[in-house]
């Protein structure tokens, strides 16, 4: 980004200028976790007045991305894995069909608790995707949806390799002494910044409400060549309380800074 500065009648202030270039149409592979976690009960309830599964409000959230995504550019595409122990196929072949897609994640729900989270699969797969993006002038996001509360993610991957650019959602339980969600959002905080191309971004919230899914994925509709770093962002803003600028300058929010400290 290219940055050019102005005074303005002795008041100085800063102008932020895009450099010229094409915004390259997007692969995006989205990857759910179909832990056991992945088919808890939330606090909101649905239409038959019966709490919501973790795993149904998620598609629903995929299925609007998709198709807000597709308003935005038509040429969008993807496709869909699966995190047990590592990574799986659930539709290999991108598309730009939204009924295709959403067809995809018809069926799909949570299986037994696994052992281990290991990325390495997806991180292979995603390189390998990446590599034929590049050569049709396209660009490769994954977005990995977490929900386990108590098992850090691993993975083994180069430093100095970064073909796409990673964002994640962690769906997790309220902290307890028999789980550690901070520990894990650490490393997905980590994982992120090793290997995304881009700007990555990560959303979490142990609050299990519908909004806690919806509002991440709303925000993840930003293009990685137009974002600005996550501690900037500030949308959507809050129309509830107009916070000072003495007040603001010291106050974290837990949902942008990748700095988050998890509380009950």
């Amino acid at each position: 980004m290219e940055e050019e500065r102005v005074a303005v009648t002795g008041v100085g202030t800063t102008r932020y200028a895009l450099k010229p270039g094409r915004i390259k149409s997007e692969d995006i592979l989205i990857c759910i976790d179909v832990d056991a976690e992945s088919m808890v009960e939330m606090k909101t309830t649905g239409t038959n007045g019966r709490p919501l599964i973790r795993m149904e409000c998620v598609k629903q959230a995929i299925i609007l991305f998709i198709h807000n995504k597709l308003s935005i550019n038509p040429d969008h595409r993807f496709a869909f894995a699966t995190l047990a122990k590592s990574a799986a196929w659930l539709k290999k072949e991108f598309t730009s069909n939204a009924e295709s897609a959403v067809a995809s994640l018809r069926g799909l729900s949570g299986n037994k608790s696994s052992s281990r989270a290991d990325l390495t699969l997806l991180f292979r797969a995603a390189a390998q995707g990446a590599k034929v993006s590049r050569a049709q002038n396209r660009i490769f996001r994954v977005i990995l949806i977490y929900c386990r509360s108590s098992m850090r993610p691993t993975h083994e991957w180069p430093l100095n390799q970064k073909l796409f650019t990673l964002d994640v959602m962690y769906l997790h339980d309220k902290p307890s002494p028999d789980n550690c969600p901070q520990d894990v959002y650490d490393s997905l905080v980590d994982a992120v910044e090793h290997v995304s191309e881009y700007e990555g971004y990560i959303f979490e919230s142990g609050q299990g409400l519908a909004r806690s899914v919806f509002k991440p994925m709303s925000m993840l509709l930003t293009h990685p060549q137009q974002r600005c770093a996550q501690d900037d962002l500030d949308i959507p803003m809050s129309l509830a309380k107009k916070v000072p600028v003495t007040e603001a300058a010291s106050a974290v929010d837990p949902h942008n800074g990748n700095n988050i400290q998890i509380i009950n």
